[in-house]
């Protein structure tokens, strides 16, 4: 995972001063504090968080019973997947467990970006093979490890 995510950042310090730029003026850092939230379940998630620093948890709710899907760290992308990707409600919940500073991208920005400056076409397929490559590592562990060591794996 660490080599797609190595990809991604020289990818990013490659690009043309142009596109740096428009990538550059629809990001925006921003700091959250513990206990807040990026997304609601039932909204719609309209925005990427690209992790700085801090920690956030995705989860939903069953029954009243809160299930954490993924914990994610620096340089990890906090988003509901399908959310975003088909602009329909969510039905997970992001909220930051770490106070967290993040570079948050809105979807239609990065949308009309693509459109000017082509070569995020690139970037966005890079971060969906991303996305592809730890889905799939993740279903893998969840078939053939037992809880305790896909615990132990996040620490």
């Amino acid at each position: 995972m660490n080599e797609q995510l190595d990809k991604i950042n020289l990818f990013i310090t490659r690009l043309d001063t142009d596109t740096q730029a428009g990538l550059n003026h629809i990001s925006k850092s921003q700091a959250y504090k513990k206990g807040e939230i990026l997304l609601r379940q039932g909204e719609i998630c309209k925005y990427s968080f690209w992790i700085e620093k801090g920690i956030v948890r995705k989860y939903y709710l069953n029954d009243g019973k809160e299930i954490t899907t993924e914990l994610l760290f620096e340089n990890d992308i906090a988003v509901s997947f399908q959310s975003y990707t088909l602009q329909k409600p969510s039905n997970e919940i992001i909220q930051v467990i770490a106070d967290t500073t993040v570079s948050k991208m809105e979807y239609k920005s990065f949308q009309q970006a693509k459109l000017e400056f082509p070569k995020l076409m690139q970037l966005d397929l890079l971060m969906t093979e991303y996305y592809a490559l730890w889905l799939e590592k993740r279903l893998f562990e969840f078939s053939t490890l037992d809880a305790t060591q896909r615990y132990l794996l996040l620490m």
